[in-house]
């Protein structure tokens, strides 16, 4: 019996560089429209990950927290894709939503990254990929990534893949 749901993936990140790594490798397999929600714990490396992923993505400038503008777009020399980071974090009520124009982020045209999604949880499209990330130790980070939709499950095994070698 596998200990894992389908469309599950559990790794353990030793390090703030391994957890950049992983971001980076999940950002190069990013398409538009592409729904990431990070959660856990502050201080769990949410910014950190994301930072890989953008890196991974091709940003052109770092991705750094936005808790206080709340979304930060960032674009790439390649195209004219954009890569959307929020952070939810200080959203405390659904009318808190509208401050966001939620509508144009989710419309296809660029990758979400959200921090603090539990926060926006009604908001947020049925299909997307879900990662819980939990402190272990002072340095090891617990990624359980959950696939809601098709999409998310082939780009959790492609990064399966990309990421450990692995061919299922």
């Amino acid at each position: 019996m596998p200990i894992l749901k389908e469309g599950q993936l559990d790794i353990i990140s030793h390090s703030t560089e391994q957890t950049q790594r992983l971001g980076m490798r999940l950002g190069s397999l990013l398409k538009g429209g592409d729904v990431l929600c990070l959660s856990g714990d502050m201080g769990a490396g949410k910014t950190v990950f994301s930072g890989g992923i953008g890196k991974g993505w091709g940003s052109k400038t770092p991705l750094t927290s936005p808790t206080f503008n709340l979304v930060h777009a960032h674009t790439r020399s390649t195209d004219r894709q954009f890569l959307y980071h929020l952070d939810c974090y200080r959203l405390e009520k659904p009318s808190d939503i509208e401050s966001i124009d939620l509508d144009d982020i989710f419309s296809g045209y660029g990758a979400v990254i959200i921090e603090w999604p539990e926060h926006i949880q009604s908001a947020l499209p049925r299909q997307r990929l879900w990662i819980d990330i939990k402190v272990l130790e002072p340095t090891r980070r617990n990624f359980v990534f959950q696939a809601m939709g098709k999409r998310y499950e082939d780009l959790i095994e492609h990064f399966r893949g990309f990421t450990f070698g692995v061919k299922t």
